[in-house]
């Protein structure tokens, strides 16, 4: 029998991808903010989302975590598909997302940030002693330099303030751990202390995802790059192997030498 082959099947999801994205296109209005894009995380690996301002950073990050749902295409979470509603039912998935509003109360301190709606009790009291260790002992996980947990976080540096907020993220023992924009603002020591935070917690097992356009940053820590532009991705790499080059070049739309290629 002649006629035109079958189409071939979606590709079937690694093993070791905890969440995936296939085919996800995501429109705002007119605006195509998200095109066909898919998209491996990994346990125990660092991914890197690159790209310039408006490629989609944002709105990737967001359909990873579950705030926004896609248009077109599918999540799968460890193979299965899966529909994220909210982001809190992502965390109740095992995904967590740490914005670059950090969403943190300036005017409460470390313990009450990270316990708010989660406080833990004894009869109809708080138990503070009970959540301040629990502060202490994540914060130590994580290796934060926070003087008291009991500090006012108004007053906490860029990179402890990026702490505070991851340790709420982990407090409910996420797989993956996305952060959008994590060194944005954040001077030279902070973005050191931001980094040195991702690798723990790729130490730790956790997946870990970083939208951000600063690649040069990202780059002591990734271990692949994907890059993003114009909503849709334009390039995967293995960080070991690629230079800022490579990047900029996918990130612009430039041609690539020939002797320097993407992976996809």
């Amino acid at each position: 029998m002649t006629g035109a082959p079958p189409e071939d099947p979606p590709g079937p999801v690694p093993a070791a991808a905890v969440h995936a994205l296939r085919g996800v296109s995501k429109n705002f209005g007119g605006v195509r903010a998200l095109v066909d894009v898919d998209l491996d995380v990994h346990d125990h690996e660092v991914l890197a989302v690159v790209g310039d301002n408006g490629a989609g950073k944002s709105t990737l990050a967001g359909v990873i975590a579950g705030a926004y749902r896609p248009d077109a295409g599918r999540l799968l979470l460890d193979g299965a598909p899966v529909v994220l509603g909210s982001p809190g039912e992502a965390r109740t998935r095992g995904i967590a997302a740490v914005f670059q509003d950090l969403a943190l109360c300036d005017n409460l301190d470390v313990v009450e940030n990270l316990f708010l709606g989660h406080e833990s009790t004894r009869g109809a009291l708080l138990d503070e002693v009970t959540m301040e260790r629990q502060a202490w002992e994540l914060l130590g996980q994580l290796g934060a330099t926070v003087p008291s947990v009991r500090q006012p976080v108004r007053t906490l540096s860029g990179g402890q303030r990026q702490v505070v907020a991851v340790a709420r993220a982990l407090l409910g023992s996420p797989r993956v751990v996305v952060f959008d924009e994590p060194t944005a603002s954040l001077g030279i020591r902070q973005t050191a202390e931001v980094l040195n935070l991702v690798e723990r917690l790729r130490e730790r097992g956790h997946a870990v995802v970083l939208i951000s356009h600063q690649a040069t940053d990202l780059q002591a820590v990734a271990d692949r790059f994907v890059v993003l532009r114009l909503g849709r991705v334009g390039g995967e790499f293995d960080a070991r192997a690629v230079g800022y080059e490579d990047l900029l070049a996918a990130m612009t739309g430039a041609a690539l030498p020939t002797d320097r290629k993407s992976s996809r």
